[in-house]
């Protein structure tokens, strides 16, 4: 028989435990609050910027302790679903505003619009708020932006002789498309696509033509109708590679970093990439090798592109809402969005931040990123519910079969129309 000194070591061992529990959870017997931040960055630069941050706000915060947790953009949204239904999920959330529809639709993220302070309500424009706006509520803070550039060979520009654009005086589609022409032959091409996910280039870049792709009804039901202006990028892309022979068909299935040796060598005179691929060029571009940032082509909508911000979120499960909402403040101060858009090479979306004249620099073509600025709008498929199955199981085939020649334009628009709206019926029962 077990006598009184097991049962009092059992009980030592149930306080113990206990106090290890309060100890590691959202709050201690000392009444400090612990707050998990899960981040996204992963250039050196970024995050550096974001664990310092933390820092800086532990060393003033002593009863509301950060920690950061390193989270990845490859997985990120399976698992936060995973943490979600688990009821394990961060209190302070980074993703991007395409990734945010169904978390919030599904009761996942915090409604943030009575924690938010009224100088980042109103430091941050209302198109940019947009982005993370579904029905009437606000999920994430869009902080970071990052429009889509073309980088080129400025030698191959110098010695070709072609006009070079400007945010005030860019090419147009048709202009863009001769110039990747003339700047082709003996092996060399003009243009590279790296288009391995072809989806949200070619949606956010033909917003330039006018291209809209989702229509909304009277209803609030979402449709997809691939009109004229909607065709006008994947007409370039697929023109280029199989018409022209000014674009590389080997790049199709490249991710940006892919095409960096063949820019590089010469191969490709211009690639298309997000903003934030200066640091890799900056990085790895040979001695000597001479490049310039130049805006996309612009259309009837002018240089108008889609983007979808990184954001930061509230857990709805969190029970320190203030408290996280005002790291969330913290952080996105204008000294440390300039700090934060520095770190990853990219635009902050604060009116205050964008004036810095850090990032108005001609170098490394920071001043023709920041003229973007104003040009940048929601993605089309910001607030559409099965918007990830959509883009996966329809979207991101046809457009691979189309930009290689496999598939004519009328087949995928059929792809595009039909068989995804019967994906997006599905979400809107």
């Amino acid at each position: 028989m077990r006598g009184p000194r097991w049962l009092t070591a059992v009980l030592l061992l149930c306080l113990l435990a206990a106090g290890c529990t309060a100890a590691g959870g959202d709050g201690s017997d000392d009444g400090r609050v612990t707050l998990r931040f899960q981040s996204l960055a992963w250039q050196e630069e970024s995050v550096a910027v974001n664990k310092e941050l933390v820092r800086e706000w532990n060393s003033t915060h002593p009863d509301v302790r950060i920690e950061y947790v390193q989270g990845s953009w490859d997985s990120v949204h399976d698992q936060l679903l995973t943490s979600f239904e688990g009821g394990e999920a961060p209190d302070i959330i980074h993703d991007a505003s395409d990734d945010l529809a169904d978390f919030a639709h599904g009761g996942y993220l915090t409604d943030l619009r009575g924690l938010l302070s009224e100088r980042l309500r109103a430091d941050i424009p209302p198109h940019s708020w947009e982005t993370t706006t579904f029905g009437d509520g606000i999920y994430g803070v869009p902080f970071l932006q990052e429009p889509r550039v073309l980088i080129a060979n400025a030698t191959r520009l110098r010695e070709s002789g072609v006009r070079v654009p400007t945010p005030e005086d860019p090419w147009s589609w048709a202009e863009f498309r001769a110039v990747a022409e003339e700047l082709s032959g003996d092996g060399k091409y003009g243009v590279a696509w790296p288009l391995k996910e072809p989806v949200s280039a070619t949606l956010n870049l033909s917003l330039s033509a006018g291209g809209q792709l989702f229509h909304w009804g009277a209803d609030g039901k979402v449709e997809v109708r691939f009109e004229a202006a909607d065709a006008v990028v994947p007409r370039t892309v697929h023109d280029g590679v199989n018409t022209d022979r000014s674009a590389s068909g080997t790049t199709l299935g490249m991710g940006g970093s892919d095409t960096l040796p063949g820019f590089f060598g010469g191969t490709y005179a211009m690639v298309p990439l997000g903003f934030s691929y200066r640091q890799q060029i900056v990085q790895q571009a040979p001695e000597g090798f001479d490049w310039q940032v130049l805006p996309a082509p612009a259309g009837a909508a002018g240089l108008t592109q889609g983007v979808s911000p990184q954001t930061l979120s509230i857990a709805e499960d969190s029970p320190h809402k203030k408290e996280a909402a005002a790291f969330v403040d913290f952080l996105l101060r204008p000294p440390n969005m300039v700090r934060l858009a520095l770190g990853d090479w990219m635009l902050p979306t604060g009116t205050e931040a964008l004036k810095d004249p850090a990032l108005r620099i001609t170098e490394h073509g920071w001043a023709t990123g920041t003229a973007l600025a104003a040009h940048l709008r929601p993605a089309p498929a910001q607030s559409v519910r099965g918007y990830p199955e959509w883009k996966d199981k329809v979207a991101t085939p046809a457009f691979q079969e189309y930009y290689s020649g496999a598939i004519d334009l009328d087949e995928l628009r059929s792809r595009l129309e039909e068989d995804g709206n019967l994906v997006l019926a599905r979400y809107q029962r």
